[in-house]
């Protein structure tokens, strides 16, 4: 996660931290999805991977996926973040690749505030 934070506070990104998982405290996360007011999810887990596809399942939001290498080189978390059933879309950077997750949340909300594209391009 700090990876992202860093490229997020370098573009000036308000952001949001929490820890919270789809498998121990499911109700707090459905909590929070409710609740947020953040316009694109950044999802980092690994093992199961089952975090993005949860938050993506219950928003329309955009929901990116960062899977971490914890086992099997990371391979088990890239695969449960991409295959997501159809209308749960979940965008999936590559392992442990955080800095894009962040680079891609800018481009997202660049449709709605330009000036972030300006940012990027320097």
């Amino acid at each position: 996660a700090e990876k992202t934070i860093k490229i997020l506070e370098k573009f000036n990104i308000p952001y949001e931290k929490k820890i919270l998982s789809a498998h121990r405290n499911p109700k707090e996360l459905s909590k929070y999805i409710d609740s947020s007011k953040v316009l694109v999810f950044i999802a980092i887990a690994g093992l199961s991977a089952q975090l993005s596809g949860f938050i993506a399942s219950r928003t329309s939001r955009p929901v990116i996926g960062v899977p971490v290498n914890v086992k099997l080189e990371g391979l088990d978390a890239l695969l449960a973040t991409m295959q997501m059933p159809k209308q749960v879309p979940v965008a999936t950077v590559g392992i442990d690749n955080g800095e894009n997750a962040a680079f891609l949340a800018i481009r997202i909300l660049s449709l709605s505030y330009p000036e972030l594209i300006s940012n990027l391009e320097r």
